[in-house]
This record gives C-alpha cells, sequence and structure tokens, in this order.
C-alpha cells in the first residue's frame, strides 16, 4: 500500500516512531522511575501481534524509522519475534533499538540478524559503584560486556545515551567521551526531563546544560558542529582525531520542537503526541473495538485526526516539576 505522509497541524511530518513493548524494567534508574516502582498488568500492555498491528499502521501512514523502546524492551518475552517483524516491512528504513545493555551480552547477534540496524546503549557512569547507586539493580561490567558484543558483531551504529547529573556523574563526561569515541561508537549527553515524581535528587540542582557540557569537554576535546542528523532530537558535534560523533539533546536549553518529526505509543497503546504533554489518543481502545478486518482502517483513521491535537511545543519548568506525572518508562524511552 503506498505510504501517505502524516503531518501535524504545524507542518511537520512526522516519519518517526518511538514504540515500547514494555514498562518493566530490571533496572530502576533514579531518574527513569521510583524504586518501589508498579507496572501496568500485563492485561493493560499489547499484545506482541497489536505492537506489530501498531507498527504497520505506522509504516502505511509513511513512518520510516522505529525506535523500540521500554522500559527495558529485552525483558519483553518472544520480543525477537516482533522486531522481525517489523524490520521486513519494506518501507520501513531503520529499525532502532534502546537498551540498559543487561541482555545485549547474549542478545546482540539475534538482534543484528532480526533485522536491527542501530543500537542505544543507557550509560550513565564507567564507576561500578555509581553505576549501582543510578541503576539500584545494574551490574557495570555486564553492560561493558554487553557493548562490547555489540560491537564485535557490527551493527550500523551504536550509541552510548548519558543523562548527566551535576553532583552525580558530571566529573565523568571526558571519561564516558574517551570511552564510546575510542570503541568506534557515538555518545549523546541528554539534559534530564522532569518525568514523574522523584526523591533521589533535585531536578533544578542537578541541572547541567548542553552548552555547559561542550565547555568541560573542550578541556580534552576539539569540538566542531557536524552536519549529519540521526533523524532524532540530538545535535551532533565531531571531536578532532575521531571518527564518531558526541551529541546533545537538549530538550531545556536548546529546544527543538521546531523540527519535531516523531510521536510515541505507549506499551499500553496510548499514542503521545509530545514527551512534554499529555496529549494523547488511546490506540488500544481502537483495537480491542473493532473487529479484525476494521482494526488498521480504524487505527489509521485515528492516527491521521491525532495529529491535528500534536502540540507546537513542551513547556518544562525545572523549579515546578513535574509537570509530567508519568515516568519516563512508562513514557517509552
Amino acid at each position: 500500500m503506498q505510504s501517505i505522509p502524516l503531518t501535524d497541524r504545524f507542518g511537520r511530518q512526522i516519519t518517526y516512531l518511538r514504540l515500547s513493548v514494555t514498562d518493566r524494567c530490571d533496572f530502576r534508574c533514579t531518574y527513569c522511575m521510583a524504586e518501589d516502582m508498579v507496572f501496568m498488568p500485563r492485561s493493560e500492555v499489547l499484545s506482541l501481534e497489536e505492537l506489530a498491528l501498531v507498527a504497520e499502521t505506522f509504516i502505511e501512514l509513511g513512518i520510516k524509522k522505529i525506535r523500540v523502546t521500554g522500559g527495558e524492551p529485552l525483558v519483553r518475552k518472544n520480543v525477537i519475534e516482533l522486531l522481525q517483524h517489523i524490520s521486513s516491512q519494506p518501507e520501513l528504513h531503520e529499525l532502532c533499538l534502546t537498551t540498559n545493555g543487561s541482555q545485549l551480552e547474549n542478545m546482540a547477534e539475534v538482534l543484528k540478524r532480526a533485522g536491527v540496524n542501530r543500537i542505544n546503549v543507557s550509560l550513565d557512569s564507567l564507576q561500578a559503584s555509581r553505576f549501582k547507586s543510578l541503576t539500584r539493580h545494574g551490574e557495570l561490567d555486564t553492560v561493558l560486556a554487553g557493548l562490547d558484543k555489540a560491537v564485535q558483531v557490527g551493527f550500523d551504529q551504536i550509541k552510548i545515551n548519558s543523562v548527566i547529573l551535576k553532583h552525580f556523574n558530571f566529573d565523568e563526561i571526558c571519561d564516558l567521551t574517551e570511552f564510546a569515541l575510542n570503541r568506534g561508537i557515538d555518545i549523546s549527553f541528554i539534559e534530564e526531563m522532569p518525568l514523574g515524581t522523584i526523591h533521589s535528587h533535585s531536578r533544578e540542582l542537578e541541572f547541567v546544560s548542553s552548552e555547559e557540557l561542550r565547555h568541560a569537554l573542550s578541556a580534552k576535546f576539539q569540538l566542531s558542529p557536524s552536519e549529519y542528523s540521526s533523524g532524532g532530537p540530538a545535535r551532533f558535534w565531531r571531536a578532532q582525531g575521531y571518527n564518531n560523533l558526541v551529541g546533545f539533546i537538549s530538550p531545556h536549553s536548546e529546544n527543538f520542537c521546531a523540527t519535531c518529526n516523531r510521536v510515541r505509543v505507549t506499551a499500553t497503546g496510548r499514542l503521545l503526541l509530545c514527551l512534554g504533554n499529555e496529549h494523547s489518543i488511546d490506540l488500544k481502545k481502537i483495537m480491542r473495538t473493532f473487529p479484525a478486518s476494521q482494526q488498521k482502517n480504524a487505527l489509521k483513521r485515528t492516527i491521521v485526526q491525532a495529529m491535528t491535537i500534536k502540540p507546537e511545543k513542551h513547556e518544562f519548568d525545572l523549579a515546578h516539576e513535574p509537570q509530567i506525572l508519568r515516568f519516563m518508562s512508562a513514557t517509552g524511552g
């Protein structure tokens, strides 16, 4: 079927879907979820068949890039079958995965065979004690072994994502950058987003802007702006002497909403039109109301109509957070 471009009321073409397959995770990262997290009942989570239908529908509406997220997507049973199905869709240009790396050593090869092109791995510290403190359950050596395996397998791109907190891991940004670039891996630094109520730290006091990060990195790396785009919100810079890139995702200090090309679908089937707003539509209700023969057309009508309520931009305010009560794990990556 011919793709029909999705366009919102501000003229932005939507070509990128972030599809969450679970809200569950084997870590409990302090900026992502509560330690005593209550997950959604399994009956509320989309089945693999429903997730596949959502992916197919979006691809027929012009989506060219899908990123599978969680929670931790690799803890979802039989997720490889879903990845294989999505990657087999001829009009999809790129299938990506965001992971905490805990399962990567054992699953990198099968992910590559399943058609995953690119992998992002969340890694916020190279110090084992800090890593354990941040993730509450994670083992640094396991994640590093997973990264090494991913490099060995040879994905089109591997990128580390690091959320930097001023009094926690700001002193590691040069080490993290050198670690990535020396292994032929890209790295992106992310300004923490105020999603969900947390008690581990003050987001306002821990905030570090992308400009501050670039200034600190300049002590060791000579950075210059790059024209490269991954199709997402990161803005990339090149470090002299290295082939790989250093990116910055700046929802607070360098708003990227004007070029937004993406939407999210949560594991429970809610189409989120903006990371920092609650504008959303329940796709699960559509699929579980209509008979199978009518579901895709009903989804298409609903998704196209939803573009009319996609907001122009988010409004994050660290001094009066959170504005969004859902955690990042429930949002989908």
